[in-house]
């Protein structure tokens, strides 16, 4: 099949590989982004699996936290421009939104559009966002919302970038005090700045680590040098790399970005307050929104556009 400049463009973006290394990746995968992705890494020419070229919806993450710290929830409410989201009706309408969704039985973002609007129950949440998308003049969407509950402890929030990350933090601890709240906060900050997969690597799967694996083998397989180690060494570089890839996506492993000596972890730093402050705490785990994560944003070309116009197309 022929590949398109703006297939190989995307997948620039997305993988940070060379142009004809991706277009060489998208005829040998026929085209199909995913393998292409997949393609390169085991080649070895990613140098990063990004999707940052397909992130760019506009909107905001909204974070709301109860009364007593209990129970708190964050919310994604799309626009199509960044000026809506600065826009004070706008902001207005998605804090109205998070209020709802705190307390929503809902179990997903179907049943809570199609719950009653708790501001006119006359309306569905739904009906509530079409008046809304009439009133701002943009196409608007509640994307989606995610609810924390710790009965012992706390949840603690962030918001980043004026609202475009949103994190929450379940802490389960017998000891709440202003010490054990910037803990929170600083781990929060983490995760929005550093972006972790998971709490910890007791919740990466087998399966995870064993494609991990797979990619990492085969990249070892494509470099004449490597190839050439004995088994027991490209085992032991695997394993090397694995650990080191855990300590980046795995949240109590990352290294805690105000580590005073540059190397102390989030998990030793939660240790180091929790001893100092009597208590026993446990960062149990963490939701992180970023505004128009996964979004593919239109791409308008305006001089093609004005171009049309003026030949009277």
């Amino acid at each position: 099949m022929a590949i398109t400049a703006a297939q190989v463009k995307e997948l620039r973006e997305m993988t940070g590989a060379g142009m004809m290394d991706c277009k060489k990746a998208l005829t040998a995968t026929e085209g199909d982004m995913d393998k292409a992705v997949e393609f390169l890494r085991e080649k070895g020419l990613a140098t990063a699996q990004k999707k940052a070229g397909r992130v760019a919806a506009e909107g905001l993450c909204k974070t709301l936290v109860a009364d007593d710290a209990k129970s708190a929830v964050v919310v994604e409410v799309n626009s199509e421009t960044d000026f809506v989201a600065k826009n004070e009706k706008f902001q207005g309408y998605v804090a109205d939104v998070a209020a709802q969704a705190l307390t929503t039985s809902a179990a997903d973002i179907d049943a809570f559009l199609a719950e009653p609007w708790a501001l006119d129950t006359t309306k569905t949440v739904k009906e509530a966002l079409a008046a809304q998308v009439a009133v701002i003049g943009e196409n608007m969407n509640i994307r989606r919302f995610a609810q924390v509950k710790e009965d012992n402890g706390f949840v603690a929030s962030y918001t980043h970038m004026g609202g475009k990350i949103g994190v929450l933090v379940d802490v389960e601890t017998d000891v709440v005090n202003d010490a054990v709240k910037e803990m929170a906060r600083n781990v929060a900050m983490q995760i929005a700045a550093l972006k972790p997969q998971y709490t910890s690597d007791s919740e990466v799967s087998a399966e995870y680590i064993e494609h991990e694996k797979e990619i990492l083998l085969a990249q070892i397989q494509n470099d004449p040098k490597e190839s050439q180690k004995p088994e027991k060494v490209i085992q032991g570089m695997i394993t090397g790399r694995i650990k080191k890839e855990l300590k980046e996506i795995c949240l109590l492993d990352q290294v805690y970005v105000k580590a005073e000596d540059g190397k102390q972890s989030v998990g030793k730093y939660v240790e180091e307050v929790a001893k100092a402050n009597g208590a026993k705490i446990t960062i149990k785990g963490f939701v992180r929104y970023e505004t128009g994560d996964g979004i593919e944003k239109r791409q308008d070309d305006f001089a093609a556009e004005v171009a049309a116009q003026a030949a009277g197309k």
